[in-house]
């Protein structure tokens, strides 16, 4: 339903009255087009096995019909109503379904019932291994299906007013009893592994089969599916004509079934598995996330066990669904009535899948791989993240480590050129731009403890081209740039040819609330004039820096608070950008990063296409680029905290006080042991803020975000404060890294924003989610 790509000349056993159509709308229908000059186009879409589903668009309007077919029709099948219904509960409910307009039950007007909905512009994937999108995106796409289907299977019946949708109580044997019933009325010769199927399934329904009833959809896949244009977003989800009230592994099973598919099995369009081609056993393809994943980002979400012996059963039950529903579409390409192009080739594949069905049912155990009820590791990497995080400690070691034991000035601007040899060998071990996941392919959780390491000394980050504020600004570019945006800034940077800074604060308004900011940045023709001063933007002094991701805000709008702010491209050697000075950190200045500048900006004029996304985005641009940021930021920190740990053991077991090595002391075995415990729980709860980002976007872990920014500093200082204790005099030095590492970890305290800015929005949204819980079990 994406868009008129997807359709084909409206069929000829499918064809009704469009001028009977077209009156009854004008008439029942509002705001559709009355102009008689205006024609009404009609085309079929090429999918769907069931329902004839059609696009229709008169003048700028566009709708979706969809429609019973003509001819006889198996019983129960084809209820559109409830579909409608569905679909009209679920919209109000804020859930990613087309808008429901119109249901007409008049057999008269086009020879069926039919109803009207919403069409919704986006990406439809006919092929599950999404081969025109990259590794991440992907990864993500998938995510962003489950999370849906989660997101579903979370609704509260009553809430939504469904609580008589189905019957729910008996779900598994209903289901096996009805499929079974669907063949044998549509079975053109009979096969004898269907009846061995079945009874396989009536023999081991489910002990918990009416546990748990939520709301399914019955047909969850990948080609039912409509996904926002640019965002790895579920924008709506399709085809609710098997939907009821059931248990929910059914449609998680149904999901994850192409996971299962046999390589002597023809694919076909409607199974959307045209490059499978594998054996019948789990397989991964190109970062699409593996079956145990899947199953973990599900359990995560709803924060259920899945158990792995049900899941067994409702696969085998999904493959006996498929045979049942390809054997109906070939008996209604018999009668001539069929929705599918292809409906022919449905006959020949039943036997086969109620073959995988007995197989998967009786050969194939479960490791979900995460831990729902019972601990492994508790957030895993992928096999890819695990294998650079090795090559990134290899690297440390070997080139990293040994280049800051040359330089331990940590101001001496001679510390980078130390580094700058590792740039290339970096670059060719792949270890370059990993934070980047359309690059890199890693996720959040995959670079985050790749982030920890880097964190364990100073100029690693820059020597793999991920530090900030390069990294949040090309995030910013990737997501939200133009082409030429990209070509021109995003490029370079992601080259290591150049440099950028970020100018967001300001020295004279609390920017600890960004809604007090003053820099004025307004449109004046082809062109934007931006006045006002920043500081802390830090590598403005670096002699690569060529731009800075300015933001600043409209003050002569009458828009809400959020929305006039914007951020835009400023080339540093534009007339009127002026380097104030440089700051200092605790009486350090940064000279490794280019420093921390005051910039004002006066009278500054930039052509109007240097603006990102578009007036009064600027918020929603920030959101985005602080949330993986946080845990960048977090992690390397958690790294320094380490490398502090490190220093500790190993000089309380170098030095002697009162008779006794200094470990001996027990006040000081207590803060090894204090030390030990803060870096663990830190370490932990960003791993789950990474896990969760991973699975729900940054939004949804917003909560987990804004708890690291307050407990990742705290811990790491504290161990940082241990440290100098222990190291006396020496550790005020630079003889260690310490005095600098507390200075920088003590910025994140205010850098990231205010501690109590943070604990504000936590109470804020705890309290959000302790009464979405209250009203979930009224």
């Amino acid at each position: 339903m994406a868009s008129e790509s997807y359709t084909t000349e409206v069929r000829e056993q499918h064809r009704f009255c469009q001028g009977a159509l077209e009156e009854y709308l004008c008439c029942s229908l509002p705001g559709f087009p009355v102009e008689p000059r205006e024609v009404l186009e009609i085309r079929q879409y090429s999918s769907g096995q069931s329902n004839p589903t059609f696009y229709l668009k008169k003048g700028l309007k566009t709708y979706v019909l969809r429609k019973k077919p003509h001819g006889p029709l198996l019983p129960q099948a084809h209820k559109i109503d409830r579909e409608y219904w569905i679909q009209k509960a679920l919209f109000a409910a804020g859930f990613p379904v087309p808008e429901p307009l119109l249901y007409c039950s008049d057999v008269s007007v086009i020879g069926t019932q039919f109803y009207m909905m919403q069409h919704v512009q986006g990406r439809i994937f006919r092929d599950i291994t999404l081969p025109e999108v990259s590794p991440a995106e992907r990864s993500a796409l998938y995510i962003a299906i489950i999370e849906t289907l989660a997101k579903l299977h979370s609704f509260n019946v009553n809430s939504l007013g469904l609580q008589d949708y189905g019957r729910g109580t008996g779900y598994c044997k209903r289901q096996v009893s009805t499929w079974m019933r669907q063949y044998q009325a549509a079975a053109h010769i009979q096969i004898p592994v269907m009846t061995e199927l079945s009874e396989w399934l009536m023999s081991n329904l489910p002990d918990d089969d009416d546990n748990e009833i939520t709301l399914i959809h019955g047909d969850f896949r990948i080609d039912n599916i409509i996904f926002d244009p640019r965002e790895a977003r579920v924008a709506a989800v399709l085809d609710w004509e098997l939907s009821t009230l059931g248990h929910p592994l059914a449609d998680l099973a149904y999901t994850l079934a192409f996971c299962f598919w046999p390589r002597a099995l023809k694919p076909i369009k409607m199974l959307n598995l045209q490059n499978i081609n594998r054996t019948s056993l789990p397989v991964n393809t190109g970062r699409i996330p593996s079956s145990e994943e899947l199953i973990a980002i599900y359990s995560r979400f709803r924060d259920t066990c899945t158990s792995p012996y049900n899941l067994n059963f409702f696969l085998a039950l999904s493959y006996f669904k498929l045979a049942s529903i390809s054997q109906g579409i070939y008996a209604r390409y018999l009668l001539g009535n069929s929705s599918a192009e292809n409906s022919l080739e449905f006959g020949s594949i039943v036997r086969p899948l109620a073959e995988v069905g007995l197989l998967v049912a009786k050969k194939i155990t479960f490791n979900t791989g995460s831990p729902p009820c019972n601990s492994g590791e508790l957030f895993q990497q992928s096999t890819e993240g695990k294998k650079i995080l090795q090559k990134m400690k290899d690297f440390m070691k070997k080139h990293i480590f040994p280049a800051e034991k040359v330089s331990c000035i940590m101001n001496s601007y001679q510390s980078r050129t130390k580094s700058t040899s590792s740039w290339e060998k970096a670059k060719a071990e792949g270890l370059w731009n990993l934070f980047l996941p359309a690059v890199s392919g890693l996720n959040q959780l995959d670079y985050a403890l790749i982030a920890e390491e880097t964190g364990k000394c100073f100029f690693a980050p820059e020597v793999i081209n991920c530090h900030a504020p390069d990294t949040g600004n090309m995030e910013v570019l990737y997501l939200h740039g133009t082409e030429e945006q990209k070509k021109q800034w995003l490029e370079p940077l992601l080259e290591g040819k150049i440099n950028s800074c970020f100018c967001m604060t300001e020295p004279d308004v609390a920017s600890s609330d960004a809604t007090n900011m003053k820099c004025n940045i307004q449109r004046d023709g082809d062109s934007y004039i931006i006045n006002g001063k920043k500081w802390w933007s830090s590598g403005a002094g670096n002699p690569s820096c060529k731009f800075a991701i300015v933001m600043g805000k409209d003050k002569t709008t009458s828009a809400s608070r959020y929305k006039q702010h914007s951020m835009i491209i400023v080339p540093m050697d534009t007339p009127g950008v002026k380097l104030i000075r440089p700051l200092s950190v605790f009486g350090y200045f940064d000279y490794f990063h280019g420093g921390h500048f005051e910039i004002h900006f006066n009278d500054v004029r930039v052509p109007a296409t240097h603006l990102i996304l578009g007036e009064g985005r600027g918020f929603e641009i920030a959101q985005g680029r602080l949330g993986p940021g946080r845990i960048h930021h977090c992690m390397r920190s958690i790294g320094a905290g380490e490398t502090a740990l490190r220093i500790l053991c190993e000089r309380s077991a170098q030095r002697v006080t009162f008779g006794k090595k200094l470990y001996h002391h027990e006040v000081v075995a207590h803060w090894i042991a204090e030390c030990r415990i803060a870096i663990e729980q830190a370490r932990l709860l960003t791993l789950k803020a990474a896990n969760k980002i991973d699975a729900m976007g940054s939004k949804a872990a917003r909560k987990e975000i804004a708890m690291i920014k307050v407990v990742a500093p705290r811990a790491v200082l504290k161990v940082i404060d241990c440290t100098i204790q222990i190291c006396g005099a020496a550790g005020f030095s630079e003889d260690f890294p310490l005095a600098q590492m507390f200075a920088y970890i003590r910025t994140l305290r205010v850098a990231d924003g205010p501690d109590e800015v943070h604990l504000s929005a936590i109470a804020k949204l705890e309290l959000l989610d302790q009464a979405r819980q209250l009203n979930a079990h009224l």
